[in-house]
């Protein structure tokens, strides 16, 4: 059965952009996407696939504290995700490798609210630095 207290919750979440912890960032989503190619070959009554180029997506949100990511322009860096809840089996963090934004938020505002900034992008690789495991 499952243990509950394992789950891991999102309130644990760290990001970090080129080793600098954004503590502002309150929602990070990556994804890898394989490109697969079809086969049809003689004899075969079942398609077959092929591995074909990989691409990753993303997308962090929070709130707007500096202008970091207009400075930063459309030059590459590196995201780590930390996710590291105290109850669950350990922590892991993940690098999102040359990471390049899609556009970069110049001005959104409303009198009264607070900033928040968006930021969609895509990386060329990742690499799985601390799994967690199951005891």
């Amino acid at each position: 059965m499952l243990d509950a207290s394992r789950v891991i919750s999102g309130t644990y979440g760290q990001a970090y952009i080129d080793g600098v912890w954004q503590t502002h960032i309150n929602h990070l989503e990556a994804s890898v996407e394989l490109e697969k190619r079809e086969l049809k070959l003689v004899g075969q009554e079942w398609t077959v696939h092929k591995n074909g180029s990989k691409k990753g997506t993303g997308t962090m949100s929070g709130y707007k504290v500096t202008s970091d990511m207009i400075a930063r322009g459309f030059t590459k860096f590196d995201i780590i995700s930390k996710l590291d809840d105290p109850e669950a089996y350990g922590h892991e963090r993940v690098r999102l490798i040359r990471c390049m934004p899609d556009k970069i938020q110049l001005a959104n505002w409303t009198a009264g609210e607070e900033i928040q900034e968006e930021t969609t992008f895509t990386f060329e690789g990742y690499e799985l630095l601390d799994p967690i495991v199951a005891n």
